[in-house]
């Protein structure tokens, strides 16, 4: 390999944006009641320095799909702390310790043990026997009764290992045996990474129709998101000389650039282009056996504004709604309420998250616009047939009318 391939496989693993590895569940269970206090489905990639002869190498490696939760895990008692252990052989573990305040609960203190006498991760390793490191800023915390979701890469440093967590679904303090309805979001989820590099203006605003983009997302098993919609922004906002105004503008599908991710219950479609960063994470509840749009976060800049830069949060919503196994289909404009300030409005929208066969869009769910639509033309339709029926039937009467009055002689 050349230096220059070296040095870029470096940041790479730095950074920790390789992704393999499939996410695995974990469940602790208290030891009296047998309900679940812990719950994690996770992938983890581990970047770890050893030495290798007189040189420091690295080692690359993922969670496996074997890995276990240890007897040492615990719900926490007499003073002590819930505790996740993630064991895999030979002699490796992941703890994962939890405490909480009135507002809700955070990773207190992340620990791994590695052994470098694994002649499988830690191949020619001058060294023997389990090293350990943690660290006390893993920065992964939730509301209370809300479980922690991050589908892109959140990475935590321990001393001369990197710990890249990736489509995480984490909960502690659990009130029942399965994960909460809301999410809260980590950072790197919300906040897209690329910024807005134009900033709108509110003069003239553009009342024509956008154009409609389709978008795609792809996970480790296939197609889990489609979308097909046209995306026009409404935003409020206070000009510099403190009158109050709006703006909008269309989202161009051939200036923006689609990313995201998914995991088995949800989403996640980052729309990034010159006006905004539009962050769309769809959620499959699976006791309703249904998907629908949980949260939506919002990136932009407008010129004229006092305030001039807007990071706008939908916070836990429910839109679009419908059936797993369907698409939820409008062709009529709809109104997303996203916060005081913000409306997105779709045209001709059709999206499909979770169970997607043929990359194809399964059968659709009409919105109430669509439906109400429809009613106009029926109702004229039979309105029409109704005075046709009048006329015909007035017609007949009359006719037998004016034959009673001649009489054979």
């Amino acid at each position: 390999m050349t230096r220059l391939g070296e040095a870029a496989l470096g940041i790479a693993l730095l950074l920790g944006i390789f992704q393999f590895g499939s996410g695995v569940r974990f469940d602790v269970k208290d030891d009296s009641t047998k309900t679940s206090c812990i719950l994690a489905d996770l992938s983890v990639n581990f970047t770890v320095d050893y030495k290798s002869g007189e040189k420091q190498v690295k080692s690359l490696f993922a969670l496996p799909d074997s890995a276990v939760t240890d007897q040492a895990s615990s719900c926490g008692k007499n003073g002590t702390l819930p505790l996740l252990v993630i064991a895999f052989a030979p002699g490796h573990s992941l703890s994962i310790q939890f405490n909480k305040s009135d507002a809700g609960y955070q990773v207190d203190n992340l620990t791994f043990s590695y052994n470098l006498s694994d002649p499988v991760l830690f191949p020619d390793s001058s060294e023997n026997g389990t090293k350990q490191v943690s660290s006390n800023k893993a920065e992964i915390s939730a509301k209370t009764n809300q479980f922690y979701q991050c589908s892109n890469p959140h990475l935590v440093r321990m001393e001369n290992v990197n710990a890249s967590f990736h489509d995480v679904k984490l909960q502690a303090y659990l009130n029942a045996n399965n994960y909460s309805t809301n999410a809260t979001i980590c950072k790197e989820d919300v906040t897209p990474t690329a910024a807005p590099t134009a900033a709108p203006t509110s003069a003239p605003t553009n009342n024509t129709k956008p154009e409609i983009g389709n978008y795609n997302i792809t996970g480790k098993a296939g197609p889990c998101l489609l979308a097909n919609m046209g995306l026009r922004l409404n935003i409020t906002y206070v000009k510099k000389d403190n009158n109050k105004t709006f703006y909008e503008f269309n989202i161009d599908p051939k200036k923006v650039t689609p990313s995201g991710t998914c995991s088995n219950d949800f989403a996640t479609l980052i729309l990034s282009s010159d006006t905004a960063n539009i962050l769309f994470n769809f959620v499959l509840n699976t006791t309703e056996s249904k998907f629908y749009l949980g949260h939506v976060h919002v990136n932009t800049t407008v010129a004229e504004a006092k305030e001039s830069n807007f990071s706008i949060d939908s916070g836990n919503v429910s839109f679009l709604k419908t059936t797993t196994h369907k698409s939820y289909k409008c062709n009529a404009k709809q109104t997303l309420q996203i916060s005081a300030n913000l409306s997105i409005y779709t045209y001709d929208l059709q999206v499909q998250a979770f169970d997607i066969e043929g990359n194809k869009f399964g059968p659709a769910v009409e919105c109430a616009e669509d439906q109400n639509g429809m009613l106009v033309p029926i109702i004229v339709g039979a309105a029409l047939a109704g005075l046709v029926l009048i006329v015909l039937i007035a017609y007949l009467i009359g006719r037998k009318r004016s034959h009673a009055g001649y009489q054979t002689i």
